[in-house]
């Protein structure tokens, strides 16, 4: 939601300010400029990125627009459901959640905590993990490094889309001088003509350098480093999931392995201990 109002402001601030300055927005609607450099835009960014990542950014962006973000509430379900699975395997022994591990997608201990079940590839990493500690073959810092080896290509994969997108930012003021130099040239070829069709065929080229820029510092930009920051709260999830496993791995029990995970949560979306635990007794 404050991404599409921000948007708005950068988009009625300039439009708005140009209004009040006396420009038009009509002098703005040249349409041969909004194609060279959407063009561009779009042939640069399959030139440079795998048809995947493509579909990364898509659907980064769609999740960033309709406001789907890691909150407080995402950590306290995946506190509650790391619980649940401890509580489990103290009671009964690993071998009792063989078949949620094997198929947590149809697992009635992970659908009851939605906004966790969603995300596929936290399921694994967390039947992935579990399913070493079954095998009683792997020891705990062990466990730990390999836990760490996955966070961090997990991390590493989910930069590439806002890297793609910050590449694509550095890249809009030169492809607006692009359409400014092109511009120009059509302006030479009216040099003998009146001032009023120079005067417009030069605002025409100037508005390629304008676009380029604003859509560089305007949206793209601020849109890949909100990605990263997503990236880094998605990242974080897995760090709170190996936190609580490997506290299992070593014996604790499974208020104090789910605190080894709570602490890992950064203070912005950290919950108090008691307000964890109302939460872990369905008091909250």
């Amino acid at each position: 939601m404050f991404v599409v109002i921000g948007a708005l402001i950068v988009l009625g601030g300039v439009l708005g300010g140009f209004t009040i300055a006396g420009g038009s927005v009509l002098l703005l609607m040249h349409v041969s400029e909004f194609i060279i450099i959407g063009s561009c835009m779009i042939g640069t960014l399959l030139i440079s990125a795998p048809t995947k990542l493509l579909f990364k950014v898509i659907t980064k962006t769609m999740a960033i627009l309709s406001g789907k973000t890691v909150t407080k509430k995402v950590y306290l379900e995946l506190l509650k459901l790391l619980h649940e699975l401890f509580v489990v395997i103290r009671k009964d022994g690993l071998m009792s959640l063989e078949s949620h591990i094997e198929s947590p997608e149809d697992s009635d201990i992970f659908n009851k905590y939605p906004l966790v079940a969603k995300d596929h590839h936290l399921l694994l990493f967390i039947a992935d993990s579990l399913r070493l500690i079954s095998l009683n073959e792997v020891p705990s810092h062990d466990l730990e490094m390999l836990m760490d080896m996955d966070i961090e290509l997990h991390h590493h994969e989910g930069t590439k889309p806002g890297m793609l997108l910050q590449k694509m930012g550095d890249s809009l003021p030169g492809i607006g001088i692009v359409a400014c130099v092109l511009g120009i040239m059509i302006t030479m070829q009216a040099i003998s003509g009146p001032p009023e069709q120079i005067g417009e065929k030069v605002a025409a080229a100037l508005v390629g350098t304008f676009l380029g820029i604003f859509m560089s510092y305007g949206f793209i930009t601020p849109l890949s480093v909100k990605m990263e920051m997503i990236n880094d709260d998605e990242s974080r999830l897995y760090s709170v999931i190996k936190s609580g496993i490997t506290s299992v791995a070593k014996g604790f029990s499974p208020l104090v392995s789910a605190e080894f995970a709570r602490r890992n949560i950064s203070n912005d979306f950290r919950p108090s201990f008691l307000e964890m635990e109302n939460f872990l007794k369905g008091k909250a």
